[in-house]
């Protein structure tokens, strides 16, 4: 159980931007889940967004607040905002988990001896001076998570000072939302038809925020390499870009003679269905990934992965074993992955399929990452109260 600085109850305070849809808003209602569970009240500090719904199923407290802003001039009246709900809630902990946040709430924390934890979820990258300031702030906490060890590397390499108090936790995904045994036949149809997918061909699926630094181009650079070959790929996500975007990969994919062979779709709600549908789940970002959350979710899934084999990939794919790790950059290297894991026999197709999701509950479910930042959450806490008590 958690320790507490203020009654019975530890009161655990998670801040970041927005509650939209994405990795670091699933973490975020997750850990507030686990939170609680172990005994701590959990409250998130957000501008909000869609998934508010999910913390007020679980019980959990939300608050509205404008800690997204990058406007320094408004910093000091949100600070005090903020300032206010911490003490009236008798925090004992705050957990960062994004560097605007980390400007407005690290001095309110400070002012009211309340421990903090930070998560460092993208890239670490600082091309000049006033940018390696800016990143600084999300480390000046009591301890900083990593969600991988590429990550934790770009970290020590530019600030040395923050190596002791640094831990990697990989993000995790649900292994029983994501597990083939509970999608019944009727979300699997209900996918296919809403889309019009072929069912006499293999299916190779690229789920991803619609940027070009997911790979999307050089995907389509590798699937006109074997055009001869039958295949239709869905790019999840790719359908919710600005125009130009959509318009410009329509237009690429059509110039490499891939016409009708490619879909742009919006995001999809029913992931774990979608997955169901997949031959291959491509991974091609041309930056490393931090982590790269697509990869745990086809895996837990079953379904082979492909990536290129920098960031946050190599650390949760096994080449070979559960998907393929490809040359970075390289069209041709990822032509041949793609067509390892489309050529899978019936039996290999299984036997990766069951290597896949043993690998993603040994290691990366939700549950271990809960587990291993409520230990961050205890070792802080006792390390706060230790503090007290000598100064007392």
């Amino acid at each position: 159980m958690l320790k507490q600085r203020h009654g019975n109850t530890p009161t655990i305070v998670q801040i970041l931007p927005a509650l939209v849809r994405g990795g670091v808003e699933r973490g975020t209602v997750e850990m507030a889940d686990a939170i609680q569970k172990h005994g701590g009240r959990a409250i998130v500090i957000s501008r909000g967004g869609p998934m508010v719904r999910h913390l007020d199923r679980l019980g959990a407290t939300h608050y509205h607040l404008d800690v997204h802003t990058k406007n320094p001039f408004r910093w000091p009246q949100i600070r005090r905002r903020l300032k206010a709900i911490l003490s009236r809630e008798n925090a004992d902990l705050v957990h960062i988990r994004s560097r605007v946040p980390a400007w407005i709430a690290l001095p309110a924390a400070a002012a009211l001896g309340i421990a903090t934890v930070s998560t460092v979820h993208g890239r670490f990258i600082a091309l000049s001076a006033l940018k390696r300031i800016y990143n600084r702030k999300l480390l000046k906490t009591d301890h900083v998570i990593a969600i991988s060890n590429y990550v934790k590397d770009l970290i020590i390499s530019q600030y040395v000072d923050v190596k002791e108090r640094l831990t990697v936790v990989h993000r995790g995904v649900d292994i029983d939302l994501f597990n083939p045994d509970n999608v019944n036949q009727t979300r699997i149809v209900n996918f296919v038809e809403g889309l019009a997918i072929p069912e006499d061909v293999p299916v190779i699926m690229l789920p991803a925020r619609a940027t070009m630094w997911k790979g999307h181009r050089i995907l389509l650079q590798a699937l006109a390499k074997i055009k001869d070959r039958p295949f239709i790929c869905l790019m999840i996500g790719a359908g919710d870009g600005k125009p130009a975007f959509v318009s410009e990969l329509v237009r690429y994919g059509q110039q490499l003679g891939l016409e009708g062979r490619f879909r742009l779709t919006p995001l999809v709600d029913d992931m774990p269905a979608a997955l169901m549908v997949a031959d291959v789940v491509a991974m091609p970002s041309i930056t490393p990934e931090p982590f790269g959350r697509v990869a745990l979710e086809a895996q837990a899934m079953g379904r082979p992965v492909v990536a290129f084999d920098h960031g946050g990939a190599t650390e949760s794919i096994r080449h070979g074993e559960t998907g393929w790790l490809a040359v970075p950059g390289d069209a041709d290297s990822l032509v041949v992955a793609l067509q390892a894991a489309l050529d899978l026999g019936p039996r290999k197709r299984k036997t990766l399929a069951t290597a896949a999701r043993q690998h993603i509950k040994a290691n990366f479910s939700t549950e271990t990452m809960c587990r291993q930042t409520i230990k961050i959450y205890r070792r802080v806490l006792d390390r706060a109260a230790a503090n007290r008590n000598t100064k007392s």
